[in-house]
């Protein structure tokens, strides 16, 4: 059966009625189209409309078979749940088959966390007399310095960099803005770069405004930030898997080592929630020994 106009209304509906990003989009559609490659395999072909709850649990153990993780599965879950509240909202069906579906337990990774000898290590590495490198020493402390998600590094704007106040404005998950303070490093770094590497750069039209360009004068994108990071690790020998969200996690880490407060690194972060923040309080034994030996009235 053609499911395309349904997904081009489930398209239009998250776009303009939930304000996502085109990344979240794009998720979301790629649920959705595991379910139609399921339906398919399994030689039912049905219309978006007629599937039913037992079709949802043996798409759920066909990906279950195939190794996927439980993570994974329960964001699927959760795409195909709006996917099927979308058809509810336009009376396309009477109810979610999707509603009783349970998303399997997950559990919490810790995240990767570089300790601030290796981040130093990782930036001082970088041969300033390559002009690239200028550009990518001033990215990475600006990622460190304020806790970016690669995708809002690269989406960063002239426009938005308010280096008298020291702050950034940043288009985060959801087209959410928010404020983001920066480190007196990152500024510096950062003014070197636009003063004595980007300035020079013939930059190509539609690109004026995003501050990371790359040699031909586009912005930067998330795959190079990657590649970047994966050969700086190479070249000190890091043994570690990192990319760019291990700076957002050590930022975070970091400044909960130093005692700042949750709920203002959940607003830095851009969380909506301060449960998704809490993953970073996975301090060493001896820093909360610390904690309870200094603040707690009866110690």
């Amino acid at each position: 059966m053609n499911w395309l106009p349904h997904i081009k209304g489930f398209t239009a509906y998250l776009k303009l009625e939930q304000s996502l990003s085109k990344n979240s989009v794009a998720a979301y559609l790629a649920d959705v189209e595991k379910l139609q490659q399921f339906l398919n395999f399994a030689k039912q072909d049905k219309n978006p409309t007629k599937v039913v709850a037992q079709d949802i649990r043996d798409f759920l153990e066909w990906v279950n078979q195939l190794g996927m993780l439980a993570s994974s599965q329960a964001r699927i879950i959760s795409g195909l749940k709006a996917f099927f509240n979308y058809l509810a909202k336009e009376d396309l069906i009477t109810i979610n088959p999707c509603l009783l579906i349970n998303a399997p337990r997950t559990t919490r990774k810790l995240p990767d966390v570089l300790s601030l000898t290796e981040i130093n290590q990782l930036i001082d590495s970088l041969d300033l007399s390559k002009s690239e490198n200028i550009r990518n020493k001033a990215m990475l402390e600006v990622m460190y310095g304020s806790g970016l998600r690669v995708s809002e590094l690269v989406e960063l704007k002239l426009s938005n960099y308010f280096a008298d106040v020291e702050f950034l404005k940043v288009t985060g998950k959801g087209n959410k803005e928010r404020l983001v303070p920066m480190g007196s490093s990152a500024i510096k770094h950062l003014e070197i770069y636009l003063q004595t590497i980007r300035h020079s750069v013939k930059i190509k039209p539609g690109n004026e405004d995003f501050i990371f360009l790359n040699r031909l004068g586009t912005k930067l994108s998330r795959v190079m930030v990657f590649m970047i990071i994966k050969d700086l690790a190479k070249a000190i020998g890091l043994t570690k898997t990192i990319s760019p969200h291990t700076f957002r996690h050590s930022f975070a880490t970091h400044l909960i080592e130093g005692g700042a407060d949750l709920r203002a690194i959940q607003e830095m972060l851009g969380h909506q929630s301060i449960t998704t923040t809490e993953i970073y309080t996975h301090l060493d034994s001896d820093f909360l020994r610390q904690t309870i030996t200094q603040f707690h009235p009866r110690s």
